[in-house]
């Protein structure tokens, strides 16, 4: 497999998934910018929406969209127990938590890595990332270590990559102490420490 990935973006979930599962993978960067990964491929021609993740399987074929990518992998190695079964209520609420950590908790990051956005702009986000961090820091007020309050799944690999872009837009995580234990814990997992050090990004 190949996974097409921007360092430090929503792609590192994949990634992490890709290391927990043990696969045999390659990761090439892409330029969105210029629309040329690092080996010089189009990349408007592997994923017409030009973003990130996706991921080439062996078979070829492509699969985008990081919800999409990471239920594949967690269903496609259901013995890992990194998703609940499908049909369930724990997978229900596995669905829940992913859908916030896409269409909310993301999607709020997106004027604080803009270079187009204004200074208003950037100002509203950072009040609406820390509405998100006000939730998710309630959230995982109840959990001892993962958010679905068992092992580690799919969900917590996202979580933990949006909330560790707090460091780089400027928002200190102190005000949100289970946000801050989380995002320490799981970046103690090996297969996190792997797919960071690859990207060239530090553990925290």
């Amino acid at each position: 497999m190949r996974l097409f990935y921007i360092q430090g973006a929503c792609s590192l979930a994949t990634h992490i998934i890709l290391n927990e599962i043990d696969a045999e993978f390659n990761i090439e960067s892409v330029d969105i910018e210029n629309d040329r990964t690092a080996s010089g491929l189009t990349y408007s021609t592997i994923n017409p929406k030009q973003k990130v993740p996706a991921l080439q399987l062996d078979s070829s074929e492509i699969i985008t969209e990081n919800i999409a990518i990471l239920q594949y992998l967690a269903d496609s190695h259901s013995d890992l127990d990194l998703a609940p079964a499908p049909g369930t209520l724990r997978r229900a609420k596995l669905d829940e938590y992913l859908s916030f950590a896409s269409s909310e908790y993301h999607k709020a990051f997106g004027p604080l890595f803009s270079k187009h956005a204004s200074v208003s702009e950037k100002q509203t986000a950072i009040r609406n990332v820390e509405s998100r961090l006000d939730y998710l820091d309630q959230l995982l007020a109840g959990c001892t270590q993962f958010v679905m309050g068992g092992g580690f799944t799919i969900a917590d690999a996202y979580l933990f990559v949006i909330s560790n872009w707090t460091h780089f837009v400027g928002i200190d995580l102190s005000r949100w102490n289970n946000v801050l234990a989380y995002v320490e814990r799981i970046g103690q997992r090996s297969s996190v420490k792997k797919a960071m050090s690859s990207e060239g990004l530090s553990k925290s």
